[in-house]
């Protein structure tokens, strides 16, 4: 029984002195981070107290103890403090962009085959009717192919008059496969080519209009891309004359690959809006921070 109220003692000494160890380190903490001013505050402010309550030594030993350790280490304490928060805040960091190079990876890794797998079925199918035509689209596709996989990799983004470019490259093997049912117009203005564009963004919305939009469509139609700038913001809008938005059907694959993007490489600045024009058709616009490409 004596044993037992001894080592009973024993973790309550024990535990006694590891909360007290805790609470001088996070007071010696406080002290290397204070401001003078601050302390001094403290200071009147416990011996006003204790006057009051007639016992001023621990008032003394309080302005004597924290005014040694803030002289002798709360210099370097605070280096240390504020190098162990430059390190986490420097990792966080790091560990942020990671994550989202690597989300933006996958993202964009979604958007990739689905182009190259539907343009190789084109192919396939105009090898059974048009041998020749095959063959243009597949020389359209080694084009294409050539210019944009080295963007498509680049981690320093892209700029909308290259992603017009890529656009361009796109529609030429889709009239391929549309032929008339398939009409193209950009307006795009020259100045606002060097704007940096999310790479694979603008052809998304095209390869979207058209699936939904124009190829239901017996007679097709019309893609327009155009693109200004509204304040500091830039707007690239791609439309279409086709059968318009189904309100009930999902919004694939391809949209919300956009949202996720935007919100990934922007937040709350940018962002992706559906729209149906009165005159019929669909919209979809992206709206994001305008600035010019830095040149070196």
């Amino acid at each position: 029984m004596r044993a037992s109220q001894i080592n009973h003692g024993l973790d309550f000494m024990r535990d006694a002195f590891n909360e007290a160890s805790k609470l001088w380190w996070r007071f010696f903490d406080w002290l290397a981070v204070v401001e003078w001013r601050q302390l001094f505050l403290t200071w009147f402010l416990a011996i006003v107290f204790c006057i009051i309550l007639n016992m001023p030594e621990p008032a003394f030993w309080y302005v004597l103890i924290s005014f040694g350790v803030k002289v002798l280490a709360g210099g370097k304490r605070r280096a240390e403090l504020v190098a162990k928060e430059a390190t986490m805040q420097a990792n966080v960091a790091t560990l942020e962009r990671r994550l989202m190079e690597a989300q933006m990876a996958a993202l964009q890794a979604q958007v990739e085959p689905h182009f190259l797998f539907n343009t190789l079925a084109l192919i396939g199918q105009l090898i059974e009717t048009d041998a020749q035509e095959a063959a243009r689209v597949h020389a359209h596709l080694i084009e294409y192919l050539r210019s944009t996989l080295p963007q498509m990799r680049a981690r320093d983004g892209g700029t909308l008059g290259k992603q017009v470019e890529l656009s361009k490259a796109y529609l030429s093997i889709m009239q391929a496969r549309m032929k008339e049912r398939l009409g193209v117009r950009f307006e795009v203005p020259d100045f606002l080519g060097s704007a940096p564009f999310p790479p694979m963004m603008l052809q998304t919305l095209i390869e979207n209009s058209i699936k939904h939009g124009l190829e239901p469509k017996i007679a097709g139609g019309t893609v327009t891309v155009r693109a200004y700038v509204d304040g500091a913001t830039l707007h690239v809008e791609v439309c279409d004359d086709g059968i318009g938005i189904d309100p009930h059907a999902d919004e694939g694959i391809g949209l919300a690959n956009i949202r996720e993007r935007l919100q990934l490489l922007y937040g709350t600045n940018a962002e992706l809006v559906i729209q149906t024009p009165p005159a019929g058709g669909a919209c979809a616009l992206i709206k994001l921070p305008y600035k010019m490409m830095e040149t070196a």
